[in-house]
């Protein structure tokens, strides 16, 4: 009987042939979650071309990895390179595939020695990027929901925050970034996707401003960014307020952002380039005169990580497709005067994109 995760496993032994390998070791922990539904902190997985997969792991999960991971063989070892390797059915000598950017030093030295043990020192060890996100970016309708639901815990603790009256003037950057992770665990986020940014008055010229103990003052423009995990998928969310009033310059720029946000979440649909679609943003950013103060792209791909497959970026050769999950987040950066951002988590649709976070993003006076 089928199963996502075995569709999974199949789709990343179906890309093998095309690596040149018989089999793929995996050592990142979130692919070993996405393949097998194991989310302990040690282990690997061996991947043959049928989708047919081995797991390794120390006794510290043995009861965890069989309710977890029933449909994959399990081996209980702290060697977890032998142990799956050991499983192996195909041919020593045969090529294995490593994913380059996952594989430690250890790992790869135990790879070596267990070859050689096996009279297979020469085999070929193929190294690989991607293999296994790839697949992960079309997301199946149980991980959809899962960042919905990530969305939706966003929108409560957002909506909780401005109601309490809890971004303020008078509070620091650092007191309003724990209230709102406060929030989001009591709204059923599992824990934070990335550490919350609050960047008021001239900090929000710092795309990725550290909170820390500036008060907020009138006149301030704050950016806050912030993101939850549900089931161990990510969403990833953005919005910038005003205390008391704005500067001009300010109220100028967040209008064009607005305009080049909503922009780029119409122009989202299977098919389009990312390149393009980071284009529709960024050109009306240039029109107005901004440009230089637009340095990102214009978003990335959410999942098991809160920035993964696709860039949406004008490097970026992907194209979307239905199933991507996507944010769209122009942003304009003033320094010594602040900056505006605002981010939606997208699902790509056959229908466009679909905005999974839903607050306002009228420029909001607190």
């Amino acid at each position: 009987m089928s199963s996502p995760l075995a569709d999974r496993r199949r789709a990343v032994g179906a890309a093998l042939d095309a690596a040149g390998a018989s089999a793929l070791l995996v050592t990142d922990p979130r692919n070993i979650a996405y393949l097998t539904g194991f989310r302990g902190s040690g282990g690997a997985v061996l991947v043959e071309p049928d989708g047919e997969a081995v797991l390794c792991t120390d006794s510290r999960y043995e009861l965890q990895v069989v309710e977890q991971a029933p449909d994959v063989g399990h081996v209980i070892s702290r060697e977890y390179v032998g142990g799956v390797l050991g499983r192996r059915r195909g041919p020593a000598e045969a090529p294995i595939a490593v994913e380059a950017d996952a594989l430690t030093l250890t790992a790869a030295a135990a790879l070596r020695r267990v070859l050689a043990e096996a009279g297979a020192a020469g085999a070929p060890i193929i190294e690989t990027s991607g293999l296994v996100e790839e697949v992960r970016r079309r997301k199946d309708s149980t991980e959809l929901a899962l960042i919905e639901q990530a969305c939706g815990v966003l929108d409560r603790a957002w909506t909780h925050v401005l109601h309490e009256g809890l971004l303020a003037p008078g509070r620091t950057e650092r007191d309003v970034a724990a209230d709102l992770e406060h929030a989001m665990r009591r709204a059923g986020s599992d824990g934070v996707a990335f550490e919350t940014i609050v960047a008021a008055g001239p900090n929000g010229a710092h795309p990725h401003h550290v909170p820390g103990d500036r008060v907020l003052e009138i006149g301030d423009l704050v950016v806050v960014d912030f993101g939850a995990t549900v089931g161990g998928y990510a969403s990833d969310c953005t919005r910038t307020v005003a205390l008391g009033h704005a500067p001009a310059r300010l109220v100028e720029a967040y209008d064009v952002v607005l305009r080049a946000q909503l922009a780029g979440v119409e122009a989202v649909r299977p098919g389009i380039s990312c390149s393009a679609l980071d284009a529709v943003s960024r050109d009306i950013i240039d029109a107005a005169g901004f440009g230089s103060h637009f340095g990102h792209s214009l978003g990335h791909g959410v999942g098991l990580d809160v920035h993964e497959s696709p860039a949406v970026s004008s490097r970026s050769t992907s194209t979307l497709s239905d199933g991507d999950v996507i944010t769209i987040e122009p942003g304009i950066y003033l320094p010594g005067l602040g900056g505006i951002r605002i981010e939606d988590t997208v699902a790509v649709t056959d229908g466009g994109g679909r905005s999974l976070t839903t607050t306002s993003k009228a420029f909001s006076i607190l």
